[in-house]
């Protein structure tokens, strides 16, 4: 059974974004980075929401294409470990859900109109490796809905936004998680990766 994994940054009072979507308060960490890259080989999928979808494609194919783009978080750094993660999502199956997005010009890139749970539980019986989910708070607050996330990973960044977009909306009931991991970062962020407690 394929996993779905989540993967946010959040600042330090919840909020995954700041009011206008924006995300310029996000703390670098190459520690996080590292961890990230040596985790790509056990994923082959990336799912997204239309917002989301668009900021990675903006980014990312022109990252991997041309060496003088660098860290929107840290401007003028360029890491391996961020090659490493461009090339994977480059390559990676993606799948994004919009009703609006008319065409997807990133690779490998295939438009679903409605997050239907029976095609994403039978998305996770197919063969493959690990499917990920980035920013995407809609996706995120509908698979958490159906319960088909396997692992929640957050960045808590030190910072407080004071009001912003909260990750999880209209879930109409507890889930519990079990902690994985914990991990504080040099930078003052913290690494939270917490598992979906059985039913």
């Amino acid at each position: 059974m394929r996993r779905i994994a989540m993967f946010n940054r959040v600042s330090a009072d919840g909020y995954f974004a700041a009011e206008d979507g924006n995300r310029d308060w996000v703390v670098p960490e190459p520690e996080i980075d590292k961890e990230a890259a040596a985790g790509i080989p056990e994923n082959d999928t990336v799912v997204f929401g239309r917002k989301t979808y668009e900021m990675f494609a903006s980014f990312w194919p022109k990252f991997v294409e041309d060496a003088r783009v660098t860290d929107p978080h840290d401007p003028g750094r360029r890491s391996p470990e961020m090659e490493a993660m461009g090339r994977f999502l480059d390559e990676a199956s993606k799948i994004v859900f919009s009703r609006t997005l008319r065409q997807a010009n990133w690779k490998n890139t295939r438009i679903e109109r409605e997050l239907v749970a029976g095609e994403i539980e039978r998305l996770k019986k197919e063969p493959g490796k690990g499917i990920l989910v980035f920013g995407s708070g809609s996706i995120v607050s509908r698979l958490t809905e159906h319960g088909l996330i396997d692992e929640y990973r957050f960045v808590v960044c030190p910072v407080l936004l004071g009001g912003g977009k909260p990750l999880l909306r209209e879930i109409s009931r507890r889930r519990r998680l079990v902690l994985a991991e914990t991990k504080k970062c040099p930078s003052g962020n913290v690494l939270l990766r917490y598992e979906s407690a059985k039913p």
